[in-house]
């Protein structure tokens, strides 16, 4: 068997980050992957959630196996952080999975059982996990350009591209805090992909990794709230690992969200079919610490926004220190967008050139990840962005 072993390439971002642990010059800086890291550089784990493991180990419950469809009470739980007080909270059917990609992977199945012909279209650039998950479910990935006029989305590209879509298409679109560009559509422009996707019959399927990253959990969760009360038909992967800092424990959900609750029952079976086929049942640990935060999410929410925060105060401080020495417009639109990443509008010889000469690492294609930063490392950087650019 394996003397047909194929010869395939690794991961970039791991083949990277290698690359930067064997560094040995001392002002190296990591800003390739996508976690929250301190002051200190350490990537935290959060109070709440240290005092809700020692809950769960002075209770002991048992780790009998759960239900197929996961944590029932996290599942509640998710739906309404994602949906608020919506009437839609009963049009969602969702199980627990195993992370978000665990979910994208979920719903991708889901796709390839009911409309296997169905296009995902994915936005260019986009995450890098989405297309090989998608294709590895078996379908069809087609993209359309996710650019900026300004540091504003520009639709207009976007809808050139899709205007190929069919009906029964799926349009891929993340929640907040865009992955990797930071450019996330405003209100008006999310009206505007409902408008088209009930105009071309499209589905759209949000995957919202980032909730509580960007402006608020409640405004970053306001384009999928606004599609699933004008849709039929929503498709959500989620995560709590960058807003809880739950990266390890693998803690997700995969929901659909259908006008027809008549649906329900046959669809969780369905959804239970594919993990039972995949992973069985998903693990446990993270889901039982995520439903004591949700049940009391006051000193949870209170840490998220200390974390906001910090991002937000690194970018502002990154954008004065372009302004400050004469960055080219391109690079000081860092201080518009959102979340944990930017795009730099940068080639990869000029990202190259940024680690060999300045030992700064980030992702071949631009992606760098602000929250990796330290406020001591900004006009470095600064500095480092505009040498290379010119």
């Amino acid at each position: 068997m394996l003397e047909n072993l194929p010869i395939v390439e690794g991961d970039p971002l791991w083949a990277l980050l290698g690359q930067f642990q064997a560094d040995q010059r001392e002002h190296k800086i990591d800003l390739l992957v996508g976690v929250y890291r301190d002051e200190t550089g350490k990537t935290p784990v959060m109070q709440v959630v240290q005092n809700a493991e020692k809950k769960l180990a002075e209770e002991a419950e048992s780790k009998v196996y759960k239900m197929l469809s996961g944590h029932l009470e996290f599942n509640d739980h998710v739906a309404k952080f994602l949906l608020g007080e919506s009437k839609k909270l009963a049009s969602q059917c969702t199980i627990q999975t195993v992370g978000g990609t665990g979910a994208l992977r979920v719903v991708g199945d889901l796709v390839a059982k009911l409309s296997p012909n169905a296009v995902i279209w994915n936005t260019d650039p986009g995450y890098l996990n989405h297309r090989p998950i998608m294709e590895a479910a078996g379908l069809t990935v087609k993209t359309f350009r996710w650019g900026h006029k300004d540091g504003v989305l520009d639709l207009e590209s976007c809808f050139a591209d899709l205007k190929e879509a069919k009906e029964g298409d799926i349009l891929l679109l993340h929640g907040s805090c865009h992955n990797p560009t930071g450019v996330d559509p405003t209100l008006a422009q999310w009206q505007q992909f409902a408008d088209f996707c009930k105009a071309q019959k499209l589905v759209p399927f949000i995957d919202i990794a980032y909730q509580g990253f960007g402006d608020s959990p409640d405004a970053d969760a306001a384009g999928l709230r606004l599609l699933a009360e004008q849709m039929d038909l929503v498709l959500v992967a989620a995560s709590c690992s960058k807003n809880m800092g739950l990266y390890c424990e693998r803690t997700g959900v995969a929901m659909v969200i259908t006008k027809d609750t008549s649906q329900h029952v046959p669809l969780r079976t369905l959804l239970e079919r594919i993990t039972r086929g995949n992973y069985s049942v998903p693990p446990n640990h993270g889901a039982a610490v995520a439903n004591l935060l949700f049940s009391d999410p006051t000193p949870w929410l209170a840490e998220l926004t200390v974390y906001r925060e910090r991002v937000r105060n690194l970018r502002e401080a990154l954008g004065e220190a372009l302004s400050a020495i004469g960055a080219p417009a391109s690079l000081q639109v860092i201080t518009q967008q959102k979340g944990m990443f930017s795009l730099l509008p940068l080639s990869i010889q000029q990202m190259d050139l940024l680690k060999e000469k300045h030992a700064i690492y980030g992702m071949q294609n631009g992606r760098i990840n602000i929250a990796g930063l330290q406020q001591s490392e900004v006009a470095y950087l600064a500095n480092a962005l505009v040498d290379v650019l010119q």
